[in-house]
């Protein structure tokens, strides 16, 4: 019974609390607030309004070379801005050894390499890909470009990034080297060796 008493006198103390400090004008002192917090939204949907950024449609051109010391050089063409950092990959397909190299794109053009031991590639099939790296370590110039998570990248090369990352752009092809039997039944070039 005195458990209930307690419960009551302290709702009881609550209520009477909560009636005191008005002087009528709680209301007034309510949208003021209100008030101000909707000044304080504007500038955020100011800056949601302003123009959208175009997309950018992803396009690589690559084109592969075997040096003298049967070594693999990489160029190419992209739609990426200047200053775009690329990722080139060259693994071999019967071992999946990779080499890699980074690179910068420089008047929508970039070139990597050479790839491959110092004893040069043997023959046999390649596949190079060059991967436009998360939007979170290219350059702040990049980034104003292709967005702050890839979103304004466009185009059939474009994927979601590994981890969350926003999107990133791939592009694959494949190569054989040398003199192997040709039993591929998917398109590869051929590089051959002089």
């Amino acid at each position: 019974m005195r458990v209930w008493r307690r419960s009551c006198m302290g709702l009881l103390a609550v209520l009477w609390l909560s009636g005191c400090g008005g002087d009528g004008d709680s209301d007034s002192l309510e949208a003021e607030q209100v008030q101000s917090v909707d000044v304080s939204t504007e500038p955020d949907e100011a800056r949601a309004s302003s123009p959208d950024v175009a997309p950018l449609p992803v396009e690589i051109d690559v084109s592969a070379s075997l040096r003298d010391d049967r070594r693999l050089m990489v160029e190419g063409e992209t739609s990426l801005p200047d200053g775009a950092r690329l990722q080139l990959v060259v693994e071999r397909e019967l071992s999946g050894v990779r080499w890699q190299s980074r690179t910068s794109v420089t008047e929508r053009r970039f070139v990597g390499g050479p790839f491959g031991p110092g004893s040069g590639l043997p023959d046999g099939g390649y596949t190079l890909t060059v991967k436009l790296l998360e939007s979170s370590v290219q350059p702040a110039t990049v980034r104003e470009r292709i967005g702050d998570k890839g979103e304004h990248l466009a185009g059939p090369l474009v994927q979601s990034g590994r981890h969350g990352l926003g999107q990133v752009a791939s592009y694959s092809r494949r190569y054989l080297i040398g003199s192997e039997p040709r039993r591929a039944t998917d398109q590869a070039d051929v590089l051959e060796v002089e």
